[in-house]
């Protein structure tokens, strides 16, 4: 399968996305770069320790696939929406750590967060994980493997994310509040 659903879905062939004129310039640069930034947030500390080295170890190995392989290329180009929300995620740490929590651009970025995660991180994560489950006899075992494997370490990854996105800006425990008032 050289193309993907993406590209066949919008009418292209095999590996046509990929190869047009057009998308050549905008498609392998993106693909490209994506790993080098996640490499680069690897090496902060995170409070997931060696498991936040897993998501992207994964993201690498898929879109290395569609980089080298030629494959799968409008399936990695859906995985890229997914960052549209990290841009809102990284604001709110910067919010954090400049103490701009009681904003009103901190409440804004939190309804936006929440908005862009759901539709670029959950909504497409479900449309990756649905879209590989409906192609799996036509996917390599390889890169079925792949996939497979990036969809079960993300998904639960990105819920539990959520909750505590939920948890800490829209469901404030009674301490919270409390610790609040006092202040």
């Amino acid at each position: 399968m050289g193309g993907s659903g993406v590209c066949r879905a919008w009418g292209g062939g095999q590996g046509q996305c990929w190869h047009s004129p057009g998308m050549r310039w905008v498609v392998r640069p993106a693909l490209s770069v994506s790993p080098g930034a996640l490499l680069a947030a690897a090496g902060d500390p995170k409070p997931l320790g060696s498991a936040s080295l897993l998501p992207p170890s994964q993201v690498i190995i898929c879109f290395g696939i569609a980089v080298l392989l030629h494959q799968y290329v409008g399936f990695a180009l859906v995985a890229l929406l997914v960052e549209i929300n990290s841009i809102f995620l990284h604001l709110r740490q910067i919010l954090l750590m400049a103490n701009l929590v009681h904003t009103t651009c901190y409440r804004l970025n939190s309804l936006i967060n929440l908005g862009t995660y759901v539709v670029f991180r959950m909504a497409t994560l479900a449309w990756m994980s649905r879209w590989l489950f409906l192609n799996r006899h036509n996917v390599p075992p390889a890169a079925y493997a792949v996939g497979t494997l990036g969809m079960a370490i993300m998904t639960p990854m990105n819920i539990i994310l959520l909750y505590r996105l939920l948890r800490s800006d829209f469901f404030k425990s009674r301490g919270d509040v409390r610790r609040e008032k006092e202040e």
